[in-house]
């Protein structure tokens, strides 16, 4: 049960964060909203930082994993930034639920061969992708770049997978404050002190909201998620995956994002592959 509370609590965190780092994306740039997002993130996860203390497990090893961990996301974040700057949330944030998949994948082959009902499930995501990617569009945005947003997606997919896979190398113990610190660090540290030094940091007042928004939707998230994941990794990562379809039909109702029948047919097939792969690995 709590998994399934979870799940659903990380998936509309997600979406929450999607849709609001979407507009900013658009307005800022990518670079400043990750920037402002990794600031917030940092001021709140500092706190919980000093009340966990220095974990017994944190060594040599688990600080390796912890920073892969971290560029991961930090580069996975700069690269789904990028993709909602010009393309719908309807079609890039499907692609980046397939980060869950991803990161299954690559545990799998760091173990085992892959089942063939895993391959072709596999092959069916990236048809979903490819078909979102070349799918005519009814109503473009301005400045829409469809296939380029969904080739940056699928880049941002692969790095967070990468980023949701270091940390599961880490103790079940280590606090979630320290799995969540490295990202923000680097982002502050590579991100926002040189664009502040350059005077290339922008923000606006409607801007600002939205990037404090994600910031705690981000860290929340998250922490929802391995709360789920320590009952079910599989259940949490499933619910967790809905957030794309969630988002999309968010962006449908509050910014009149309008997808085509392939479109949505895409949608469907990549978010069906990702739960199923998903349960499939697990």
């Amino acid at each position: 049960m709590l998994s399934i509370v979870f799940g659903v609590l990380t998936a509309c965190c997600f979406a929450s964060g999607t849709l609001a780092s979407s507009r900013t994306s658009r307005t800022i740039g990518p670079y400043s909203t990750i920037a402002g997002i990794m600031l917030v993130g940092l001021l709140i996860t500092l706190p919980f930082l000093f009340i966990a203390g220095i974990p017994e497990q944190l060594n040599g090893t688990s600080a390796l994993w912890l920073v892969a961990g971290g560029l991961g996301n930090l580069v996975g974040l700069i690269l789904a930034y990028s993709a909602l700057k010009i393309g719908k949330v309807g079609v890039v944030a499907p692609i980046l639920c397939t980060e869950g998949a991803i990161a299954a994948v690559i545990s799998a082959l760091t173990g085992e061969a892959l089942a063939v009902t895993t391959t072709f499930i596999l092959i069916a995501i990236v048809a979903g992708v490819v078909l979102a990617a070349v799918a005519p569009d009814p109503e473009p945005l301005a400045h829409e770049e469809p296939l380029k947003a969904a080739i940056i997606a699928s880049l941002g997919a692969l790095a967070f997978g990468v980023g949701l896979f270091a940390p599961g190398h880490l103790s079940a113990d280590m606090p979630i404050a320290w799995i969540l610190l490295p990202a923000r660090l680097f982002g502050v540290i590579a991100l926002l002190i040189p664009l502040l030094i350059t005077r290339r940091f922008r923000m606006t007042k409607k801007a600002a909201p939205l990037v404090v928004l994600t910031g705690f939707t981000e860290v929340i998230g998250f922490t929802f998620y391995s709360l789920g994941a320590a009952t079910s990794v599989a259940i949490t990562a499933v619910l967790a995956s809905l957030f794309a379809p969630i988002a999309a039909i968010a962006a449908f109702f509050l910014f009149k994002e309008k997808l085509g029948r392939l479109q949505v047919a895409a949608v469907a097939v990549i978010v069906a592959g990702v739960v199923a792969l998903t349960l499939a690995v697990n």
